[in-house]
């Protein structure tokens, strides 16, 4: 593929649709500009709310929605499980431990029994759409595709596109992750093929796709021009998958070596959080001493019930049903130290804190990516935890290990060592942890760049859309 300095009768027009946010951008041969999708921000979550009337909000108001809905709710109704996202190194036919192994993360929509559910909050669907057991799922009386939870996203990515530029759009260069979350095999020409059918039904009706990674590369690559011939590797690391790339430029052509990618992202991280830091708080491995049937029965309090619900914040309501407030209610009158626990458990299920948790565990995150130790601070339940970062850096550590592991896969896969890279761009949300920045300053010592954490994607695709470069070019 060769660079070009060669004019397009068109605009470049990039969408960079993520499991946890999207971005999209506008080239005009010369300048790129990103799109305000949650003017004044360029980036958006990528969120979906459907209301009792089927009425749709994305992004932020999707999410604020379901927050005041559900806030206080009593409920009661059964789980429903949209399927299972199936993570391990995502490349090829087995996992990091052989077939079968890895972790199994479930994606939840909302129960539809439940008369008094004013809406459905869907977030995280891209996760699902390399899924060959799950196409569709019931919003309230209606079977809703999956491609059709995606579709109104995109929509409203399109609309502001089009704001911007001032005129229609039916194009873009799309980007699409290496591995699809999945052990199903050809879940990737699944997900493509569902991806392209949302698109379309959004009203852009000529796509053309490129691997995030690449896209990242292209736009650095753009922004600093050479003739040198060099090898780059890019670690693409966002809030739903871990993705690399190693391209090699020769004067004024590149190819892409090899691609990698797998189901690591900092939604995880932010899981492992919770787990280690706020389960303690809210009870985990409290006892429970109560009346059974004239006997007194001394058990561990069942929070493992609760585990799973709690870390998934778009259906932690459900926790404020009768069978599980009423153990919380029970446990909370004892008079011992572990009681407070649980007034704070009691407290984030009845007004649906989990999203508060997680909003205040990236804001923690953050803050330890540029200091020594910071406060978890979550003034909704009462808890302030001050956390070393070299606690953190333990808490992750089997993390942190699959990254190393997958930097190890992509070099293999390119046929190259560490020595024969000469330029490390790093890039994603995820990619501003500290041990992350370590473990590649170790292995590609003054070589490793920052690169447009949060918008690199974007301002690639809509630089590939510009120029027409070829899907195979950039695979």
């Amino acid at each position: 593929m060769q660079f070009t300095s060669q004019k397009s009768s068109r605009l470049g027009i990039g969408i960079d649709f993520g499991t946890s946010n999207s971005a999209a951008a506008v080239f005009d041969g010369e300048h790129i500009t990103l799109v305000k999708l949650a003017a004044p921000d360029s980036v958006m979550p990528s969120a979906h709310y459907i209301d009792k009337a089927y009425q749709s909000s994305i992004g932020q108001l999707a999410i604020d929605d379901y927050i005041t809905g559900n806030r206080g709710r009593k409920v009661e109704f059964s789980l429903e499980l949209l399927g299972e996202a199936r993570s391990g190194t995502g490349g090829g036919e087995s996992t990091m431990g052989g077939p079968g192994e890895g972790d199994t993360a479930n994606v939840y929509g909302q129960a539809f029994n439940d008369s008094s559910l004013p809406g459905r909050l869907f977030r995280g669907t891209k996760r699902l759409l390399g899924n060959t057991t799950t196409d569709r799922t019931i919003v309230f009386e209606k079977a809703f595709r999956l491609v059709a939870l995606v579709a109104p996203i995109l929509v409203g990515i399109r609309k502001s596109i089009e704001e911007a530029i001032g005129h229609k759009v039916d194009y873009a260069c799309l980007g699409h992750p290496v591995n699809f979350e999945g052990m199903e095999s050809g879940r990737n020409n699944i997900a493509l093929k569902r991806l392209g059918e949302a698109y379309g039904y959004a009203g852009i009706a000529e796509q053309s796709l490129c691997p995030e990674p690449t896209a990242a590369t292209i736009s650095f690559l753009h922004n600093h021009p050479q003739s040198a011939d060099e090898l780059v590797l890019t670690v693409d690391f966002g809030g739903g998958t871990l993705d690399f790339s190693v391209l090699r430029r020769d004067g004024t052509g590149f190819h892409v070596q090899a691609t990698h990618g797998i189901a690591l992202g900092g939604d995880r991280i932010d899981q492992t959080i919770f787990r280690e830091l706020v389960f303690p708080l809210l009870g985990q491995g409290e006892r429970w001493v109560r009346t059974v049937e004239g006997s007194e029965v001394d058990t561990l309090f069942p929070f493992g019930e609760y585990e799973d619900l709690l870390i998934n914040w778009p259906i932690s309501y459900m926790l404020n049903q009768n069978k599980y407030t009423v153990a919380v209610m029970q446990r909370m009158t004892e008079s011992d130290p572990g009681a407070e626990k649980f007034r704070r458990l009691y407290d984030l299920i009845q007004q649906n804190y989990s999203y508060q948790v997680f909003e205040a565990i990236k804001e923690f995150k953050a803050q330890l990516s540029v200091e020594e130790s910071a406060l978890l601070d979550i003034p909704e339940i009462d808890i302030q935890i001050m956390v070393e970062r070299w606690e953190f850096e333990t808490m992750i550590s089997d993390l942190l290990f699959e990254f190393e592991q997958g930097i190890t896969t992509v070099l293999k896969k390119a046929n190259c060592r560490p020595d024969d890279i000469d330029l490390v761009l790093r890039t994603g949300g995820s990619s501003l942890i500290p041990a992350v920045k370590e473990i590649l300053d170790n292995q590609f010592r003054n070589k490793v760049v920052e690169h447009d954490p949060f918008t690199s994607v974007a301002a690639g695709l809509a630089i590939a859309g510009y120029y027409q470069y070829a899907e195979s070019e950039l695979n």
